[in-house]
């Protein structure tokens, strides 16, 4: 992979103008356009289908936490929109997780949120580290025939070495030098991130919210490139 296409730009907006307006601003300096649940429920598969066409890869980031049977056709409707990955949480259990997953979209097991420190995971009941916690929940993803998972960048070392070369880690928590965390608790650059085995990044609003999202982008590709060269 190109270091360009490495960077997942989330556009966490409502509006759907808006999302088209960032898309096509960042055309050609993103990997793929990572759509949540806050645009998702704005405007529904439409907004996914209408990016899609255009040509450019979409991540939508549903993080899916059902019965299996629900899990199962929930994923299906999300491949059926041709979108290049999608989410499911890890914490849902092996049923669920061996129910979701497919060979046609790489299915990502969330394993600890980046909005979580280890007080807020004692809070919720679970007991030892981040790391601990996501390293056992990435091999359960592994071991039920999910090809990828979504880790903070804290954990991503850990995982790689405890998982292998071949599982896709996707980072979101990724924040460049001088930017503010916002609600990310665990977090690197984007360059530390690929660096200690990510495969992809997932950065928001250091892009989106920037003067100049695509001037912003390019600084990130950049700071990628002496990395996967």
């Amino acid at each position: 992979m190109q270091s360009r296409d490495r960077l997942i730009v989330a556009v966490d907006r409502s509006s759907r103008e808006d999302i088209l307006e960032l898309v096509d601003v960042l055309r050609g300096s993103a990997g793929a356009f990572k759509i949540g649940l806050q645009a998702f429920i704005a405007n529904g598969p439409a907004l996914v289908r209408e990016i899609v066409s255009t040509g450019e890869k979409v991540f939508l980031d549903l993080k899916i936490h059902d019965i299996p049977n629900t899990a199962k056709y929930a994923v299906a409707g999300i491949a059926s929109l041709g979108v290049a990955m999608t989410t499911v949480h890890a914490a849902g259990g092996e049923a669920m997780l061996r129910a979701s997953a497919r060979d046609d979209l790489l299915i990502l097991g969330v394993t600890v949120l980046t909005s979580l420190d280890a007080a807020a995971m004692r809070h919720i009941g679970f007991s030892g580290s981040p790391v601990e916690n996501a390293v056992r929940l990435a091999r359960l993803s592994r071991d039920c025939g999910l090809r990828g998972v979504v880790a903070s960048p804290e954990e991503v070392e850990a995982i790689r070495e405890a998982c292998g070369p071949d599982l896709v880690i996707v980072t979101p928590g990724v924040r460049p030098e001088g930017s503010s965390n916002d609600d990310q608790l665990r977090t690197k650059t984007p360059a530390a991130a690929i660096a200690a085995g990510a495969d992809y990044v997932v950065v928001g609003r250091p892009i989106t919210d920037a003067r100049e999202p695509r001037t912003a982008a390019l600084r990130i590709i950049d700071s990628l490139s002496s990395i996967v060269a």
